[in-house]
């Protein structure tokens, strides 16, 4: 299992919350934000790469390789 950290809301969001999984599937207020977050952040763009290239710079580097018969 992954380690975990502890993010703190303002108790009124945390209730607020609470309130919409009781009329949800989820099973707890975590499992809910957790799922939320996951979605924000696959929903942005992955605009630089650990090696500070855009993901469009790499793009056009590899195809630029594969035209040239290297990949």
């Amino acid at each position: 299992m992954s380690a975990k950290g502890t993010l703190k809301i303002p108790r009124p969001l945390y209730e607020e919350l609470k309130g919409v999984i009781d009329r949800s599937s989820y099973r707890s207020v975590n499992e809910f934000v957790v799922y939320v977050l996951r979605d924000l952040v696959a929903e942005q763009p992955t605009h630089v790469s650990i090696t500070g290239l855009a993901q469009k710079e790499i793009a056009i580097i590899r195809e630029r390789l594969r035209n040239l018969g290297y990949l």
